[in-house]
This record gives C-alpha cells, sequence and structure tokens, in this order.
C-alpha cells in the first residue's frame, strides 16, 4: 500500500532519472476511472508531447511532474498505484501486484512515456482507485490544495502539534488518517506510530498527555524519516517494527507481546493492548467490540479488504469509529452514575433500565464538561448500547 515513503520514493527516482529530459512518446489508458481527461485522451497526450520535465514534487501521496510548461501531469497513488521505470529499481511494496517483470508497459499501466533519450516509465494501477489527472496548477486545486502539512516536508512543531490534538476530539487513529489534519501517513504508518508512542488507537486525540503528544510526535517523525532514507525498502526496516508483523489479521507476536486486531478509523488496525491502553473511562473490549459490529452494519468500511478509497474517503465518515468510541464513553460514565443513584435509595428502578433523558445530560456533562447533550451523542449512546447487547455473546474475555 504506497503511502509518504512508497510515493516520496518514486518521486526520487523521476527526480534522479527523468528530469531534464524531453517526453517523446505519451500513452494514456482507456479507462475513465483513473484518468481524469475532460478534454479527452488524445489532448492529455498531446499536451505532453514535447514538453520537457522540470522537476518531480510531491505532497502527501500525490506526486505531479513539473514540465517546462502547463499543463502537468498528478497521479493520486490511491491504495495500488505504483511508478515504474524501464531498468531502474524504485521500490518494493509489501502488498505489490504488479511484477516488474512482466510485459513492458504492464497492462495495468494509465500513464506511459517514452523520454529523448529512449528512457521509459510507467504509472500502474491494478486496482483502479488511483487518479491520473491534467492540471494548470496542482498545487492549487483539489485534491492536493486540501491536504494538510506534508509530514516529511513540513512537519508540525511540537507546540503547533499538542496545541492542534488539544481540540480534536476524535480518536488518534482517524485522526492521523484524515489526509487534511498531516498528509501521508497511511494505514501502515499509523499503526506503526501509535505502536512505538504506546498510544491506543481508539484513544481520543484530546485526552492524550503531553508526554504522550510529545512521543508521538516524535515517532512520526523517526518513522517517517527511517522509510524514506531506506527508499521505503522494506526489507531494510528494523525488524522490531510493528510493520512486519501486521498484515492479514494474523496472529502474532511482536517482540514477544499479542497483536490483535481492531477497527479503528474505518481501518483494519494492529495493535498490542499490553502496551497500547486506552485512558479516562473509555473501555477497550466494549468499543471493540461496537466497532466490530458497526463495521458489519455498514457504518465503517474496512478498507482493508473491500477496495475503498482510502484517499478519497472524507474525514466525517473517518470519524464514525471515534463518534463510537465517545458513545461508549459517555455510555460508561452514564452506567456508572445510574448504579450509583440505584445504589443510594433511588432504586426504584430495574436493572438495565435506561436513565432518563435529565440523568443522561447531567452525566455527560460531568463527565466532558460539555453544556448538555446534542441529539448526535444521544443516538450514538442509544446505538451503542443496542451494539453491545446484540453482540456481547461473541466477544471473548481477554486473557
Amino acid at each position: 500500500m504506497p503511502e509518504l515513503p512508497e510515493v516520496e520514493a518514486a518521486r526520487r527516482a523521476l527526480q534522479a532519472h527523468c528530469v531534464g529530459r524531453r517526453i517523446a512518446r505519451c500513452v494514456v489508458a482507456d479507462d475513465s476511472k483513473v484518468v481524469v481527461a475532460a478534454a479527452g485522451r488524445a489532448v492529455f497526450e498531446r499536451a505532453m508531447v514535447g514538453k520537457t520535465i522540470v522537476a518531480a514534487r510531491r505532497k502527501g501521496k500525490n506526486l505531479w511532474l513539473q514540465l517546462d510548461a502547463p499543463p502537468f501531469p498528478s497521479f493520486q497513488f490511491g491504495m495500488a498505484g505504483a511508478i515504474y521505470i524501464k531498468g531502474v529499481p524504485v521500490t518494493n511494496y509489501k502488498r505489490s501486484v504488479v511484477n516488474s517483470e512482466e510485459e513492458w508497459p504492464s497492462k495495468y499501466s494509465k500513464f506511459f512515456a517514452e523520454l529523448d533519450d529512449g528512457l521509459e516509465f510507467s504509472f500502474t494501477d491494478k486496482r483502479r482507485f488511483a487518479r491520473v489527472r491534467l492540471f494548470e496548477d496542482p498545487e492549487t486545486v483539489p485534491p492536493i490544495s486540501e491536504l494538510g502539512p506534508d509530514a516529511l516536508f513540513e512537519p508540525m512543531s511540537v507546540d503547533n502539534f499538542l496545541d492542534s490534538l488539544g481540540r480534536k476530539k476524535i480518536g488518534i487513529k482517524a485522526l492521523l488518517l484524515d489526509q487534511s489534519f498531516i498528509s501521508g501517513i497511511g494505514n501502515w504508518i499509523a499503526d506503526e506510530v501509535l505502536y512505538q508512542s504506546r498510544i491506543h488507537p481508539l484513544q481520543i486525540a484530546s485526552n492524550l498527555s503531553r508526554d504522550g503528544c510529545e512521543a508521538l510526535h516524535r515517532s512520526i517523525q523517526e518513522v517517517v524519516k527511517y522509510a524514506v532514507e531506506v527508499d521505503a525498502d522494506l526489507e531494510r526496516f528494523p525488524k522490531e517494527w510493528l510493520f512486519h508483523h501486521r498484515w492479514g489479521k494474523k496472529p502474532g507476536t511482536v517482540n514477544g507481546k499479542k497483536i490483535e486486531f481492531i477497527t479503528a478509523g474505518g481501518r483494519t488496525t494492529a495493535y498490542v493492548p499490553q502496551l497500547q491502553k486506552l485512558t479516562g473511562t473509555q473501555s477497550s473490549k466494549m468499543i471493540a467490540a461496537n466497532l466490530e459490529q458497526l463495521a458489519e452494519n455498514g457504518d465503517a468500511k474496512d478498507l482493508d479488504t473491500d477496495g475503498e478509497d482510502a484517499d478519497n474517503l472524507k474525514p466525517k465518515k473517518r470519524a464514525a469509529t471515534s463518534r463510537a468510541a465517545r458513545g461508549q464513553q459517555n455510555k460508561d460514565t452514564i452506567g456508572a452514575s445510574s448504579r450509583k443513584a440505584r445504589g443510594s435509595g433511588g432504586g426504584s428502578k430495574k436493572p438495565g433500565t435506561h436513565v432518563e433523558a435529565g440523568e443522561l445530560k447531567t452525566a455527560v456533562t460531568d463527565s466532558n464538561g460539555e453544556q448538555g447533550l446534542d441529539q448526535a451523542n444521544s443516538n450514538a449512546v442509544n446505538k451503542s448500547d443496542q451494539v453491545t447487547r446484540r453482540s456481547s455473546r461473541k466477544v471473548k474475555p481477554r486473557k
């Protein structure tokens, strides 16, 4: 799966081998899902021929070629996009879907160019979630204009990072996947940095301690920089990284500790419960059960299996699991308040009966410091309660 390190490796390869050369021939695929060309393929191809490549540019998971005159071709890598340069090794994806030894250019090629010195390169995409576009100025229009600071080229300062996290009341994994927050972090990097900073993927961002925020900031920088330094060559990633053990939902361990899988931020998520613990009133077992049920109901998609385009997923859709987490957090607090009320003599309610609306509002205000409970949170609590009862028989107690 291409994330910042993989796309940066492709950019560096293009920069090293193609800059200063003229495009002698160009072929774009007859695939309107991937190749976005309002004026047609022929116009796209003609706009490339005769142009000289001035630079290879990147932001997040998007790459574009700056030519000596606009328009410029832009490549959004999606879930399986890749750059191949004939005779030049670029990078080795964990889940590569195109064998560089197959016919050239690959039948999955979406953009092919032959340069004036005979060098050829191609952008391929077997799963068809990538996008190839033609822009007058890629940085000024979506999707690139909507991206947050690049995790490698534009790292946040520690203070800005702390301030930003303190204002985000969503799960930290969902936030890291939001490309408008930081661009370039995908599923495996998010899992890796959370593991290395010992943070639970469902932890609400604003609830992180200062030490936790600083550890996460440091881990993002270290993981991204190291992966880029080794040209995203997975064989050169440190053996103690979670990366080597997180694929396929298979039971396993990392450094002797058990790996478990949940859904967080709409994605299959690997974490180590022994090290990554929820703080506050969030319950990992209950949230995990709720999220798995939500995923089955279609409220949270597992992008690793259903093929939905991770790059195009809207932030509010990513936040579905965070709302479920907050709903469960509210439910835990409400349940405690209700039990306390019954135990102190207000016990006309039967076990399992919901508290009244007034009690619900009071409990949430006391827990979260918020004035009142909006309808969305109320619905999340009720849904969370229902899902918990439906799924309780399926959840095995953690040993």
